[in-house]
This record gives structure tokens, sequence and C-alpha cells, in this order.
């Protein structure tokens, strides 16, 4: 199997799968099925809307890293500031 390395495909997958999940879990829902399995569905979309929002950020980010360098950082720089954002979000989403 290929590694997919475009972003855009990356996350436009990620969001087809979450699609497609939830899909299942809505008529799950009203046929009043076992509520174990739904919370199990529900929480795989949540890891894959949180996995694509990772990824959504860090592609906005390597996109705009060099308009982000007007104040001329160093490219050390832009990469500690760019770690310390995603760190920031994965914790919020941890939440």
């Amino acid at each position: 199997m290929q590694k997919l390395t475009n972003p855009k495909e990356r996350i436009a997958i990620g969001l087809k799968k979450a699609l497609a999940s939830l899909e299942k879990i809505i008529p799950m829902v009203e046929q009043e099925k076992d509520c174990f399995s739904i919370i199990q569905q529900n929480l795989a979309i949540i890891g894959l809307l949180k996995n694509t929002n990772l990824l959504m950020l860090e592609s906005y980010m390597d996109q705009h890293i060099g308009l982000m360098n007007k104040n001329n950082l160093s490219r050390r720089d832009l990469e500690t500031l760019r770690t310390e954002i995603l760190k920031i979000v994965r914790t919020a989403q941890n939440k």
C-alpha cells in the first residue's frame, strides 16, 4: 500500500472516512442498537476528525511558513513555533 504524502488527499480521505462512519451511526441510533457499539463508532469518528484537524493545521502552517518569516526568523525558530502550536492544539483536543 502506497503512503499518501499529499496533505489534501490525506485530509479528504480522513473526512470521507468520518462521514461514512457517521452515516452508519445514524441508522444505529434510529434502530436503537446497542449503545456501546454506537459509542465506539462515535469515538472513532471523533478520533478521525481530530487527526484530520491536525493535518489541516500542519498543512496550513507548511503553506504559510514563508509568510510567517516576515520578521526574518530562522528556520529553526519557525520549526519551534510550528511544534509549539501543534502541541497546544493536541493538548486542547485531548480535553
